[in-house]
Formats: structure tokens, sequence, C-alpha cells
């Protein structure tokens, strides 16, 4: 993942410097100029950067390690086939909606800005691109995540007779991705409210995967979720 995020801020740069020099924006022997022109890649561009760098670790991971057999395969398409998995999503989507409604709902009654910080850019991102955020959200983010999180992770413990452990170690990495303790200007207790429901997402996401026995089940999941959000979400911009 840094490598490929490396990578692609290596093109970004490139690319924008060609730019810069080809329109005559800058004397290319003035380096501080150079650099203030050059400035930081927008919102869409790490959207794209995130987007590639965790796609490629997650199938690099998938296709080396947990690439599934023809047997898994058929049993995954088997139940698709069944109204069951489709009953667990349904499910799983209205408790993960209730229990974050019902965690976001106690940090402000006590008074915690539960604002996650990945709040900000995605609001900037919709207000760019709506089209484009929302099949990121929706369609792209669940599957690769879900693949990395899920398949590999959860996966291979599942497969070594530690589910449970697998559910707990993939919850606590997709709580991470979202919302790393430490690395942002909020509170302890802000943290707290906004990591605790990720992590409980992926544990619920790793639990109709094993429940149904097909990734497909917990990706439905996982988008079905994040388009509610991004439905208030935009409910909330046209509110605005």
């Amino acid at each position: 993942m840094l490598l490929t995020m490396v990578a692609c801020g290596v093109v970004w740069a490139a690319w924008r410097m060609l730019h810069i020099v080809a329109g005559g924006q800058v004397d290319v022997h003035d380096t501080q100029a150079l650099e203030h022109a050059l400035g930081s890649p927008g919102i869409m561009a790490a959207l794209w950067m995130t987007f590639l760098s965790t796609a490629a670790a997650a199938f690099m991971l998938y296709f080396w390690r947990r690439r599934a057999t023809a047997a898994e395969r058929a049993a995954s398409l088997a139940a698709i086939r069944q109204p069951r998995t489709w009953l667990h999503v349904a499910v799983t989507v209205i408790a993960v909606l209730a229990m974050t409604t019902g965690i976001t709902a106690l940090g402000r009654h006590l008074g915690v800005d539960v604002e996650p910080s990945n709040l900000g850019p995605i609001e900037q991102a919709m207000a760019l691109n709506p089209v484009f955020i929302c099949v990121f959200a929706v369609l792209l983010a669940p599957i690769y995540e879900e693949v990395l999180c899920r398949r590999v992770l959860f996966g291979r413990l599942w497969a070594a007779g530690w589910p449970k452990l697998g559910m707990l170690l993939s919850g606590v990495v997709f709580a991470s991705m979202h919302e790393m303790p430490g690395m942002s200007a909020h509170s302890l207790a802000t943290t707290a409210f906004t990591w605790i429901p990720y992590a409980l997402m992926g544990i619920a996401f790793a639990w109709v995967y094993k429940r149904t026995g097909t990734l497909w089940a917990s990706i439905a999941t996982h988008g079905l979720n994040n388009a509610v959000a991004m439905f208030a979400l935009n409910a909330a911009f046209g509110g605005a």
C-alpha cells in the first residue's frame, strides 16, 4: 500500500510539473516558485491514490495467498441464490445502522464530537463530483476493503480455525483504516466514539461472510451501509 501510494504521488507530481512547465506558468529555474505552483494533490487525486494503493494491496494478497478455489466459488454462487443470504444481509445492515446511530447519539448526549475525520474530505468530494464519490463509497471501496479485511485477513484465520480472532482483528484493521488513533486532532473520547463503530462494523461484516459463506454478502452489506450514509449526506447537502 505504501509503495503504491508513493508511486501514485510521484506520477501525480511529474504530471503536474509537466503541466506547469508546458503552460509557462513559472520559471523552470525558480525552484521555490515551482514548489509553490506544484502544491499538493486535491481531494479527488487523493481518493484515486487511496483506491489504487489499497486495491493493489488487497488483490495482490488475494491472488498470492487467498485466491478462491473452484469449490469455494461454486459454494459462493450457491449461497448468493439463497434467500436467507439476503435476509442475513438485510438484518446485518439494520443492526449496523442501529448500532452506529446509538453510539453517535450517546456520544452527542455526553457532549463528544462524534464526526469522523474523513467526513470533511468526503464532503469536499461530494461538492466536486457527487457521482464519483457515491460510486467510490458504494461500489469500489466495499469491494477492495472486503477483499482485504474479510477474504484475506479474516478468511486466513477462519481457515486456520480461529474465526473469532479473525473477526476481532479484521474489525481492528478495518477501523484503523478509517480512523487511525493518534493521527488526527480529535480528542481520545472523539476517537473512541468514531473508532469503535468502525470496529464493530468490521466484525459484523465478517460475521455475515461466515454466516452466509459468500464474500458477496459482506460486500453487499458494506455497500448498502455506505449507500445509506451517502444518502444521508446528500440529503444534508440538499437541505443546506
